[in-house]
């Protein structure tokens, strides 16, 4: 029997250091090659950890909440098969890929052993800060829900919903004073409402919970919203932005995707404005392409693929995820890979490298029930697009007034590369898809 020592691996991208989220395993559990035996945060994503050799937990070597290292000693496990421990699967719970552990063993000769990857660095030093330190030590009260909050949007007509619609409203906690319709007859349909109940999920103050006794919280600035500081920063800072806006009759939008949701070969595929917009923006892409591309100083790289990036609100922080080659998927298959790269978004099991390449990005503030914005480019790229909310809005059509659904497409761009003469075809291009999503058709 011998005592291993596991240290903290590098999961990608040369990060240096990660904080430890929760442990699954204690001293005396026993455990087997590739269990998970802790969750680990990095600057990129949530990242679960599989133990390299089997025996029983000796020791936990860091605390839930510790920030540590790469290299440094996470846990000693007691067990057989010194000479040789076994390698992580680091195909396993998602990890980033190509990813090797490096683990050590030290027996009675005070030699270590080490496996491919690195060695144990000379400085070990953990840094421990709690998750959020209050500025009191009193315990913030429990927090005392209220009646949901909905946003309120003003009717000009009374509320027109069918029976059905009323109760899966009611079932939904949804107030169809709040809902948009887009019935023909400016009837209230079940994906309005469906829409509405998904959209207050994303708000943090449906429910207002009571003042804490507390007069401040500190959170520390690391992992994510140390690196999406930092990038923000360094992107704002370091590309002359410019933005362009323009508002689009997305009326036939929103019966296009009416009549995806009921073909047969988007069955139980999520379909929403996005992915037309997301089809959009690679068309017009390929008409511009300057706007996919990424400055070095040295040169222009003007990428012929497109990785396209979408900006996910995630309970740890924006991150921006990015569908590979999107330029080559069909229409279904396009809406394949955005609701994957949401829900893994959503469940914090975005890896580094789904994170890495991206050539343009799009966010969505529609889902906020915002208008539109200027979005900072995500860093080493051009150009960012964002879709603001779709609504009936007055549309002066053959020269009358009538209620449309409008929505404003806003981009901007790094002005080093993209002029705006570019710029505007560019957002006039996706304008005209988002008016006639016909020319979309594969």
């Amino acid at each position: 029997m011998a005592d291993f020592t596991f240290p903290l691996p590098d999961v990608g991208e040369g990060l240096t250091e990660a904080e430890i989220v929760s442990w699954h395993v204690k001293p005396g559990d026993p455990i087997a090659v590739n269990q998970v035996v802790c969750e680990i945060e990095t600057a990129k994503s949530l990242v679960e950890l599989p133990s390299p050799f089997s025996g029983v937990v000796k020791e936990l070597l860091v605390a839930e909440g510790d920030t540590v290292q790469v290299g440094s000693p996470i846990i000693s496990v007691t067990g057989e098969g010194a000479d040789e421990p076994a390698a992580p699967d680091t195909g396993v719970t998602e990890a980033v890929s190509d990813t090797t552990a490096s683990v050590s063993s030290e027996g009675d000769s005070g030699k270590v052993a080490n496996l491919v990857g690195y060695g144990a660095g000379d400085d070990h030093a953990t840094s421990r800060r709690r998750r959020y330190a209050r500025a009191t030590p009193a315990e913030a009260p429990a927090m005392a829900p209220s009646a949901p909050v909905s946003a309120p949007v003003a009717q000009a007509m009374p509320i027109i919903a069918k029976p059905p619609i009323r109760k899966l409203a009611k079932d939904l906690g949804v107030d169809l004073a709040s809902v948009l319709p887009t019935g023909v007859a400016g009837e209230i349909l079940r994906e309005d409402v469906v829409r509405q109940a998904e959209q207050a999920t994303v708000f943090k103050n449906i429910e207002t919970p009571a003042w804490p006794e507390n007069r401040e919280d500190r959170i520390p600035v690391k992992g994510v919203r140390k690196a999406i500081a930092n990038a923000m920063v360094k992107s704002m800072f370091s590309a002359p932005h410019v933005s362009v806006f323009v508002d689009v009759d997305a009326t036939r939008t929103m019966d296009f995707v009416k009549r995806l949701k009921a073909s047969p070969d988007f069955a139980g595929i999520k379909v929403s404005p996005l992915l037309v917009m997301v089809k959009a923006m690679i068309w017009a892409v390929q008409r511009n392409p300057t706007v996919n591309s990424t400055w070095t100083d040295e040169e222009i790289l003007v990428h012929h693929y497109v990785n396209l990036g979408v900006a996910a609100a995630t309970p740890r922080g924006l991150i921006v995820p990015n569908v590979k080659e999107a330029h080559t998927l069909s229409l279904r298959e396009l809406a394949m890979a955005l609701e994957k790269l949401t829900v893994t978004a959503r469940d914090g099991k975005t890896t580094p490298e789904e994170m890495s390449g991206g050539t343009i990005t799009i966010t969505n503030l529609g889902s906020f029930g915002v208008d539109t914005g200027t979005p900072i480019l995500n860093p080493g790229e051009v150009t960012i697009v964002a879709l603001g909310t779709i609504k009936p809005k007055p549309w002066i059509v053959e020269g009358e007034v009538r209620s449309r659904m409008v929505t404003t497409v806003a981009a901007s761009f790094d002005h080093r590369v993209v002029d705006g003469d570019v710029a505007s075809r560019f957002v006039a291009d996706v304008a005209s898809v988002m008016e006639e999503p016909a020319l979309l058709l594969d």
